[in-house]
């Protein structure tokens, strides 16, 4: 199984709700690190998993949404604790329903809340 990946750090903020989590309960900052990894049986024609320079793009595009955003503001987050786990979820929704499914067997975004804790979601796509 081949495995291509790229990340960009974005700061942005939030604030945990339906729980007791101290100062996690107060609006406060983030430096998220957001990685995108797709995954194939097979190379294309070129020996790539993947275009990283468009796929660069495409992670680009979508950290800059959330740039310096509160994520509780924003209405992908309605209803949902903006936990790392929906934040990951969130992202992967986005970014994977532009690719092309046939082309990758798995993708899954990583998002680093710091230098030790993250959460993931993987999506198998054939």
């Amino acid at each position: 199984m081949y495995e291509v990946g790229i990340k960009r750090e974005v700061i942005c903020q939030h604030y945990l709700i339906g729980g007791d989590w101290g100062h996690e309960n107060c609006p406060h900052s983030h430096h998220f690190v957001i990685e995108m990894i797709l995954s194939s049986p097979n190379l294309d024609d070129h020996g790539y998993v993947a275009d990283i320079s468009k796929l660069n793009v495409a992670l680009e595009r979508l950290v800059d949404k959330y740039r310096d955003r509160l994520l509780n503001d924003l209405p992908e987050f309605d209803g949902l604790n903006p936990s790392i786990e929906n934040f990951s979820r969130i992202i992967a929704s986005e970014l994977f329903e532009d690719l092309d499914r046939r082309r990758f067997s798995q993708g899954m975004i990583k998002v680093w809340e710091d230098g030790q804790s993250w959460a993931s979601y993987r999506e198998t796509f054939i």
